[in-house]
């Protein structure tokens, strides 16, 4: 794969066309409706809880119409036989209000485990091309944050959205009930409050898709720099120290913006809200002054329209979290969209009893640019071991992509054992090979899994076989716990060389017919690169091997020596024969020797 340079330059961005609320929605209700059962529960419990809670300001009323002016006028067995109905309903609604909260943070993390579980299916079966192109660091923000936004907001304003709902629907049944003539007043303060509400989303939305994706690429800045960290202290940090102020900064800044916006919803809101209180406390006086409503009533309905008013202003806060949670949910679906890597061919074959005879011809491929190889011709018989040679960026590397169908050729073909690549399975394609790469990859787990990886029913004594065979076993069992030791972050804790032996090992362990050496040796010392080379001819006895290094004296015994220069073969043969033709090998062969007898 091509390597992205340092220094947090832009990566290609999801670049999807941004979804409509609706749609977004619609696609988290598909993943809502894997627990359909859950959300029937919860909607159920909120309704039932909400209309308990909603009887309590009837009750109230009752309650002060029975009291009569003068002294002695209470009844206070009405009185307090409405104060004790009121006592049981709200508790009653607390207690389902607690357990609706239960459920909906059960309910949310269900559907952010599933939702976890498809990006990171889709992130397996995405191609290599899309991680050439895109910073780790941003799709990992998309993992954790955008999930976790989603997750806050399943869990806290799905539960406040479904209790708003019904508490206004009801409250505004129950006032109509008591007074038709009082409703006329949210006839008016309604129609602005949702005018102001809807005008702050369509606003906010936007902002939040910046914060999101302001936090991605500083995440992608923050996740390459301190993987270089040794070579940024090496040359001195300050410019990407400038170029992180500058995303944090904007990060923050978005973060700021969307923030401070959406903040501001709430309060217009809620004047909106006390304006219609204040409207029917007033009106509510009149009426009663006139003897068209009883005391008791108005105090109901002043509750009433509290219960009414106050969800609309939570849901004015509600939306603005709601939009924050659509922005992130938008970067989920587009990453999800992103297109996977292509089917095998309709009829794809299982590659078996490989015998290891591979061919290229006429090979073209580029990265979406010029092209890295135009014309490319190699051909390795069974048992060969053919050395890739040739300057930086030759395209050494894109040979052993397209040999793995990491990438397709644009055109030429690719046969193994005469049979076109393109009509077998990928995944019995790449079982064929082994691959040691000069960025080795360990994960945090102990020697003997990660020795294991990738063939399964290993016995620890071929373990052991391996680890013999490429020269590492002495240092593994002067390890604390020998095999059973666990590496972490990635096995930072040993050298880079004995990472390099530890891959080398778990290549070895492997029977697979073909192997790629991709500057396999290229991280330990000429001493122990010597051993390994010994126990590299006995891995590569009967195995067609390609092998692309850079130091050719590790390649002098190759079968085939290909040098690659301008995307084609310029020379082919073996070590002797390219060193008397006096070509470009000749050259290159010459000047590195040269270079070593200076050093000694």
């Amino acid at each position: 794969a091509r390597s992205k340079g340092m220094g947090g330059g832009p990566s290609m961005a999801f670049e999807k066309p941004r979804a409509g609320a609706k749609a977004i929605l619609r696609r988290l209700w598909r993943y809502l409706y894997h627990y359909k059962w859950l959300l029937a529960a919860a909607v159920a419990l909120s309704l039932t809880g909400n209309l308990l809670a909603l009887a309590g300001p009837k009750l109230s009323g009752y309650a002060i119409d029975a009291i009569r002016p003068g002294p002695g006028r209470v009844d206070f067995t009405t009185v307090f036989h409405y104060a004790k109905r009121m006592l049981v309903f709200y508790f009653a609604a607390a207690a389902l209000s607690y357990v609706l909260a239960a459920l909906m943070v059960r309910l949310s993390r269900n559907v952010v485990y599933r939702m976890r579980k498809d990006i990171y299916d889709h992130l397996m079966r995405l191609p290599v091309r899309f991680f050439d192109t895109h910073a780790i660091g941003d799709v990992l923000s998309v993992l954790s944050y955008d999930v976790d936004t989603i997750n806050a907001s399943l869990s806290n304003d799905l539960v406040q959205m479904l209790t708003s709902v019904i508490t206004v629907a009801g409250s505004f049944g129950m006032m109509l009930s008591i007074s038709p003539q009082l409703i006329l007043i949210f006839v008016v303060t309604i129609p602005i409050s949702v005018m102001f509400t809807r005008h702050c989303s369509k606003r906010v939305r936007p902002l939040y898709r910046r914060r999101s994706a302001g936090l991605g690429a500083l995440n992608g800045f923050a996740e390459e720099m301190t993987g270089g960290l040794k070579t940024i202290k090496a040359y001195g940090r300050e410019v990407f120290l400038s170029r992180f102020e500058e995303k944090n900064r904007l990060a923050c800044d978005a973060n700021y913006e969307a923030d401070a916006f959406s903040s501001s919803t709430g309060p217009g809101v809620n004047f909106i809200n006390n304006l219609s209180l204040a409207l029917v406390s007033l009106f509510g006086a009149l009426l009663y002054m006139a003897g068209g409503i009883s005391l008791g009533s108005v105090s109901s309905f002043v509750l009433y329209s509290r219960k009414f008013s106050g969800p609309i202003n939570e849901f004015a806060n509600i939306i603005s979290e709601l939009q924050s949670a659509l922005a992130a949910a938008e970067r989920v679906f587009q990453l999800l969209d992103e297109a996977e890597e292509a089917p095998d061919a309709p009829g794809a074959r299982e590659l078996s009893g490989v015998r290891g005879a591979v061919a290229l011809r006429g090979v073209r491929f580029g990265y979406g640019g010029a092209p890295v190889l135009d014309g490319f011709t190699l051909a390795a018989q069974p048992g060969q071991v053919v050395a890739i040679v040739g300057p930086t960026g030759a395209g050494k590397t894109t040979v052993i992509n397209l040999l793995m169908r990491f990438y397709d050729a644009d055109s030429g073909s690719i046969t193994v054992d005469g049979q076109e690549i393109l009509s077998l399975t990928r995944a019995s394609l790449r079982r064929a090979y082994s691959m040691v790469l000069q960025d080795t990859w360990l994960f945090s787990g102990t020697v003997y899994e990660n020795l294991a990886y990738g063939k399964e029913g290993v016995t620890l004594e071929q373990v052991r076989a391996a680890a013999r065979a490429a020269k590492i076993d002495r240092f593994i069992e002067a390890l604390p716990q020998g095999y059973d030791t666990v590496l972490r972050d990635g096995g930072n804790s040993i050298s880079k060389g004995q990472r390099q032996l530890l891959t080398i090992a778990r290549a070895m362990l492997l029977d697979a017919p073909m192997l790629i050496l991709d500057e396999a040796t290229s991280n330990v010392d000429t001493r122990t690169e010597r051993r390994i080379q010994a126990a590299m001819l006995r891995l590569m006895e009967g195995r067609t091997c390609f092998v692309i290094a850079h130091r050719l004296s590790t390649i002098r015994n190759a079968d085939v020596i290909a040098v690659l220069r301008e995307g084609t073969v310029a020379e082919c043969g073996t070590h002797d024969e390219l060193m008397r033709r006096g070509g470009y090998y000749s050259e290159l062969y010459r000047a590195q020797f040269d270079a070593a007898q200076d050093a000694g």
